[in-house]
């Protein structure tokens, strides 16, 4: 894959004048791939997803996943990451030996692109050639549907939050279908955590009905606006 810069666009290391690297038409809809200034950002139909300034939420919602299956003893656990987005979940996942095997579900092609030929294997090369991760192109509940694979750890970061999805389609994600989905691809104890760019009580309320214990929710503060956050859930035992 090429990644071109396209004739007379603006100055590349110009914060207010981002660069399009690569647009792509795929089954969920348009997914482009910009640079501006010094980071990379993923617009999903038209929807800022993320981007590479800062990557605090990421790293809260693996170690908060992590945090709550040390304290219920769980040793050397496993971890499904949804979504790969910039990849800096998954390269802070891999920096931390405890982690048997972590698993990324993507189901968009050009991301896994970006970051196996592209300009984004900067923040995953390393985590990539970890034998203890894989990246499954596939999406996550027919992945959760088809997988005989339970996990100790379901870690989310697909939308913007269960009250902001990309695609319609993903609201079933944080429906009780999906979460019953979810409680199936985890071992009894296994912890989902679920991020956010703004809090949810009525996910929280969703959780409890489909049957999670522990519902919680941990804040991350922002330069501007509400904190980011990160539901967190227990499959009971």
């Amino acid at each position: 894959m090429s990644l071109s810069v396209p004739v007379g666009s603006a100055d590349p290391v110009d914060p207010a004048h981002p660069v399009t690297l690569d647009r792509r038409e795929g089954p969920y809809g348009e997914v482009v791939l910009r640079r501006r200034g010094e980071h990379h950002e993923i617009i999903a139909n038209g929807c800022f997803l993320m981007d590479t300034s800062d990557g605090r939420s990421e790293r809260l919602l693996i170690d908060a996943a992590h945090e709550a299956l040390r304290a219920a003893g769980r040793e050397r656990p496993s971890l499904l990451i949804g979504g790969l987005g910039v990849g800096f979940s998954l390269a802070h996942a891999s920096v931390n030996p405890q982690w048997r095997h972590i698993a990324v579900v993507e189901r968009e092609q050009a991301i896994i692109d970006w970051h196996l030929s592209g300009p984004l294997g900067r923040f995953s090369a390393s985590a990539l050639a970890d034998p203890r991760s894989v990246i499954l192109r596939t999406d996550l509940l027919t992945h959760l549907r088809e997988t005989e694979v339970r996990y100790d750890a379901l870690c989310l970061d697909i939308d913007n939050g269960p009250d902001w999805t990309v695609t319609e389609d993903n609201e079933t994600l944080y429906s009780p279908a999906g979460l019953a989905l979810c409680q199936r691809g985890l071992t009894p104890g296994g912890v989902l955590a679920v991020w956010s760019a703004q809090p949810s009580p009525a996910f929280e309320e969703t959780l409890r009905n489909a049957g999670f214990t522990g519902v919680r929710t941990e804040e991350i503060q922002v330069a501007r606006g509400v904190p980011d956050v990160v539901h967190l859930a227990v499959r009971s035992a």
